[in-house]
């Protein structure tokens, strides 16, 4: 049985997170964890915050934890915060901070 994980609004932009979680997709838990936590990276914090997340969903719902492998994960844009820079001659260009939506689905082996 699967369960998921989901944190939305996330203030990282998708393409960087992506490369993380594409090192840790279809691993188990045990070894995704461990990976992320000696990433040198800010999205490989983030998203073991989701990883634990998901995995603690399980333990509520009665799954055995030890045999929880990562299904899926998708990173999907939120919306962004616009922002303006001054540039030269008295123009501005826009400034785009991007979100991430993550989710996580962990599932038994």
């Amino acid at each position: 049985m699967e369960t998921r994980a989901v944190a939305k609004y996330i203030r990282i932009s998708p393409q960087k997170i992506r490369l993380v979680a594409d090192v840790v997709r279809g691993k188990d838990v045990e070894t995704a964890i461990t990976t992320l936590r000696f990433m040198p990276k800010k999205g490989a914090r983030i998203l073991k915050k989701v990883i634990e997340s998901a995995v603690a969903n399980a333990s509520q719902a009665d799954i055995d934890v030890d045999n929880l492998y990562i299904k899926t994960i998708e990173i999907n844009g939120g919306p962004m915060l616009k922002r303006f820079r001054p540039r030269a001659m008295g123009r501005a260009t826009r400034i785009l901070k991007r979100t991430s939506h993550i989710t996580v689905v962990v599932d038994e082996a």
